[in-house]
């Protein structure tokens, strides 16, 4: 299921720990060799929602916290991200090393903070925000979490639409009434310039 960002609550204290069998040098390897961009799990979100005709940019810099997709038509901004590192909550993939289990549990926990604060910036500018997690991507769930996100963003464009549309409105109506006022500010000062004459 699609977790809908203001339902969204980060919480530690129910998350399992897993052993540790990897010694400093393999961990570290391990953590270098992940990459922030164009995961697996991105690419897979990405061309499913391709094939159904969404264009989209890629980690747009301009917005907060680079969006991993970007929908600019529907105004949705899409994160996908890796149960790990940003603590999904009930998940096995999301389970804290039990080594090192203070640095892991501050990491995640930062990582959550920074995420709420992304999506509130966001939100502030008008922008729609998905989370996507890594675990609704495997082959299993991909068509049910694809077919979710896409009608999210669907949704999400009426309700884009409906606004801009409101807001030309809103526009032309505040136009017209300028339009008028100055009309009317011209026809009084003819007025008095023909009464002082």
């Amino acid at each position: 299921m699609i977790v809908p960002i203001n339902t969204y609550l980060c919480n530690l204290n129910n998350t399992r720990t897993m052993s540790d069998n990897r010694t400093p040098e393999q961990r570290h390897r391990n953590i270098a060799a992940v990459h922030s961009a164009s995961t697996t799990p991105e690419l897979k979100l990405r061309r499913a929602l391709w094939r159904l005709g969404f264009r989209y940019g890629v980690n747009v810099k301009r917005l907060p916290g680079s969006p991993d997709i970007v929908l600019s038509k529907y105004h949705t901004a899409i994160f996908v991200h890796g149960c790990f590192w940003h603590g999904h909550k009930d998940c096995k993939n999301a389970s804290i090393p039990k080594t090192n289990t203070d640095y892991w549990t501050a990491k995640i926990t930062r990582n959550q903070q920074r995420d709420q604060e992304v999506w509130r910036q966001l939100e502030a500018k008008g922008w729609f925000v998905i989370i996507v997690w890594e675990c609704q991507l495997n082959t299993a769930r991909l068509p049910e979490t694809v077919e979710a996100v896409a009608s999210e963003i669907r949704k999400n464009g009426e309700i884009y639409q409906s606004i801009q549309s409101n807001r030309k409105i809103a526009r032309a109506s505040y136009l017209q009434e300028r339009r008028i006022h100055k009309e009317h500010v011209t026809s009084l000062l003819t007025e008095i310039q023909t009464r002082i004459k």
